[in-house]
């Protein structure tokens, strides 16, 4: 889709928390998902559940770093999630996090819609992602800004209410763009690559590339019939979910199944995007992830995302393609390039992954 079209909305946003405080008993059609999109096929089998990786064995003991990494390597392979607790982000730093922007979310509609987003950039408060007119929508807000490299940074669009915002998000983002650092280094060691190498690959210290997207799903009259975040798998490296402590709504798919995401109490929810699975051949696979919402209680999370620098070409690690191992993707793809796919369609399962594939690939492991 040239450019051009993604200068403006198809169609006048409204956003959901103004819908959900109608106090309207049904949803709206635009919101009515398919009955095969339809929250369904739910397990809480304890046989499958996120695993979850004690990152304090990172710098212990050799013995416990490789039972770390290989931790990663199962988890990264069988599920494409995993929580990771220990991971030395500040507690106050999350507290400050979360309560300014759930404050933010709370005040007066009029002043969130005076940072309303366009999609050519994303940059602000929001309630959909693509621009195809007559889109089922998904029933959420949220609000997306770029953060690193510095030169992507458009304080403008940083709001100044409430008061300490700014200063609260400085300080979560760069605990972790360091965190990211960490596991960028962890995965490559698990891969059988030098530790460095996919941090070089995202653009080395000077140019990676981080974005944050903070959900809110308010309250819906018929939950049943919608999703707060259709079936995707994020298009960038890897993400970090910062979960409500209060409120389940993730779900990761699993082969027929979806599995409701058991929090864990201070962990982020980690999982694989596609440069992973580009860069790592395969072996490491991004897998389909949606937002459930229910009728009493809203739900609030943060994602922070670390991708390649956009110009940057992303292509299978030579180490890891070889006589039995041939190049799943043959030609490199910059991110930036790549994101405009669910720019422009919306979350879409892995089709995007899938389509640039130079070989039938298996679906998510079972």
């Amino acid at each position: 889709m040239a450019s051009s079209n993604l200068l403006d909305w198809p169609e006048p946003i409204v956003p959901v928390q103004t819908l959900s405080n109608s106090g309207m008993s049904s949803l709206p059609q635009q919101y009515v998902k398919p009955p095969s999109e339809r929250p369904s096929g739910v397990t809480n089998d304890p046989n499958l559940s996120i695993p979850v990786i004690d990152l304090a064995s990172f710098s212990n003991t050799p013995e416990h770093h490789q039972e770390m990494l290989k931790a990663i390597a199962s988890a990264c392979k069988n599920w494409g999630f995993f929580q990771l607790v220990n991971h030395d982000v500040d507690t106050e730093a999350v507290r400050r996090m979360r309560s300014a922007w759930r404050e933010f979310f709370d005040l007066p509609m009029e002043e969130k819609k005076a940072h309303a987003n366009l999609p050519v950039t994303y940059e602000g408060y929001g309630s959909r992602l693509g621009v195809e007119k007559g889109a089922i929508l998904d029933w959420s807000d949220y609000y997306f800004l770029n953060l690193f490299p510095s030169d992507i940074r458009n304080l403008d669009k940083w709001p100044k209410i409430p008061t300490d915002l700014r200063e609260a998000t400085e300080k979560y983002a760069c605990q972790l763009i360091s965190l990211c650092q960490v596991l960028l280094k962890a995965m490559s060691s698990s891969l059988g690559l030098e530790e460095d190498y996919l941090h070089n690959a995202f653009g080395g210290s000077d140019g990676i590339s981080a974005t944050m997207r903070v959900n809110y799903y308010p309250r819906c009259p018929q939950p049943e019939l919608t999703l707060g975040l259709s079936s995707h798998s994020d298009p960038g490296g890897i993400t970090l979910l910062l979960t409500d402590d209060n409120v389940e709504g993730t779900q990761v798919r699993k082969g027929d199944a979806w599995v409701t995401v058991q929090p864990v109490p201070g962990s982020f929810l980690v999982n694989v995007g596609d440069q992973i699975q580009i860069l790592s051949n395969g072996r490491y696979r991004s897998v389909e992830h949606r937002a459930l919402v229910n009728s009493d209680k809203e739900r609030f999370t943060i994602a922070f995302f670390c991708n390649p620098r956009g110009n940057l070409p992303v292509a299978p690690a030579s180490e890891l393609v070889g006589p039995g191992s041939p190049a799943l993707y043959q030609e490199a793809v910059t991110f930036s390039d790549y994101r405009k796919y669910i720019r422009t369609k919306g979350p879409s399962g892995k089709t995007q992954v899938q389509s640039i594939s130079s070989a039938m690939q298996p679906g998510p492991a079972a």
